[in-house]
């Protein structure tokens, strides 16, 4: 599953306003929920935060993927936030995070969920695609820069 198939145009956040982790969520949880009828911004919110209790889902290199299962849903959910000062998110590599990946999936998803987790991690490992995500000045042009670094060139 690519990353462009998961995340659309209208479902990239260009500039979170939040600057705490737990406001992230929520700001977030928020956005998703305004372009997706299926998810609400509590439930989202509620998922998110219980999956950090866990432990942080920062990946480092300034890449978070929160993330939950909710039943109100039938198939994978995301967005994407970026915060160009970035958030301390709890990341084991101490920077702060400025890519933040949203994903909820129905219960019986694993397989997807796992598979969209390690896609991410995958494509931003490549210090170049965040530089480029981090230069875009509009949620069109960071969705031509996933489909870039995905080598499919969609928008």
């Amino acid at each position: 599953m690519k990353i462009g198939e998961m995340i659309r145009e209208d479902l990239i956040l260009p500039e979170v306003r939040s600057s705490r982790k737990d406001d992230v969520i929520r700001e977030l949880a928020g956005f998703l929920a305004s372009s997706d009828d299926r998810v609400t911004a509590a439930d989202v919110t509620r998922v998110l935060l219980e999956r950090e209790k866990q432990g942080s889902t920062a990946l480092g290199e300034g890449i978070a993927v929160p993330h939950g299962k909710l039943s109100s849903v039938d198939e994978l959910v995301a967005c994407l936030g970026r915060s160009r000062r970035g958030v301390d998110f709890g990341a084991a590599d101490g920077k702060p995070t400025h890519f933040f990946f949203v994903i909820v999936a129905p219960p019986s998803s694993a397989g997807d969920h796992l598979k969209a987790l390690a896609r991410i991690s995958r494509v931003f490992r490549d210090g170049s695609i965040r530089d480029r995500l981090m230069e875009a000045e509009t949620a069109e042009e960071m969705r031509n820069v996933i489909g870039e670094a995905e080598g499919d060139g969609s928008r």
